[in-house]
């Protein structure tokens, strides 16, 4: 009942600034697309400054937004077959089962948070953190091309900043990764989703991941 009072102590305003990441995010994560992409990018980039549960120094906040900033400039990115060249296999079975998955992931980490006992900011921060973890896992588990993986990486990213800092707050053991590392770890994952994606495009003519088994040297 603490964890469900801690939401509920909300006002509308907060509700939806708390979990505005979140719903652009899960649009992001079901309607795909370089316009959503990019919108929902800008979104949480405008949002993070007035995102208080994710208690970063404002050096850290500064990384974060420039982060979400870029990937809207680089989710706008044409230069790519905008279908693959090769014929989907099983997309319905395997979305099924990474959404099957991604849900039974996101019951377990909050009834997890649920049962802990913290105070009202600190559960909203964890389970905030939770849930962006798990949009991450299946964004990379549903969408098909390579530079539409880098919003599941920064989401993934946001998430471990969140749950690092509840961590803290909740006075736990401190964690042996500081908070830049994982911001530096989302910036490096990001990057390298766009080179490969870029390199794909360039010379293979395709940057989807289903074209990948059906490339040969």
């Amino acid at each position: 009942m603490h964890f469900l009072d801690a939401w509920a102590e909300l006002s509308p305003l907060d509700l939806v600034r708390l979990l505005g990441p979140l719903a652009l995010l899960g649009v992001a994560t079901f309607i795909p697309g370089r316009v959503t992409a990019r919108l929902v990018a800008l979104g949480v980039g405008a949002l993070i400054p007035f995102w208080r549960e994710l208690s970063t120094p404002p050096a850290l906040t500064i990384g974060w937004v420039a982060l979400w900033l870029w990937l809207a400039l680089q989710s706008g990115r044409s230069h790519e077959a905008r279908r693959p060249l090769a014929a989907s296999r099983s997309l319905l079975e395997s979305g099924s089962v990474g959404l099957a998955l991604a849900l039974a992931l996101g019951l377990l980490l909050v009834t997890a948070v649920a049962r802990q006992d913290m105070s009202p900011e600190e559960a909203r921060r964890a389970s905030s953190g939770a849930l962006l973890v798990v949009i991450g896992l299946l964004h990379l588990m549903l969408r098909r091309r390579i530079r539409g993986a880098m919003l599941g990486f920064a989401a993934f990213g946001l998430g471990l900043q969140l749950l690092d800092g509840a961590a803290q707050g909740a006075q736990l053991d401190p964690s042996p990764v500081p908070g830049q590392a994982i911001l530096l770890s989302a910036w490096l994952a990001v990057i390298l989703a766009s080179r490969v994606a870029g390199a794909r495009s360039r010379y293979a003519g395709t940057a989807w991941v289903s074209d990948a088994h059906d490339l040969h040297d």
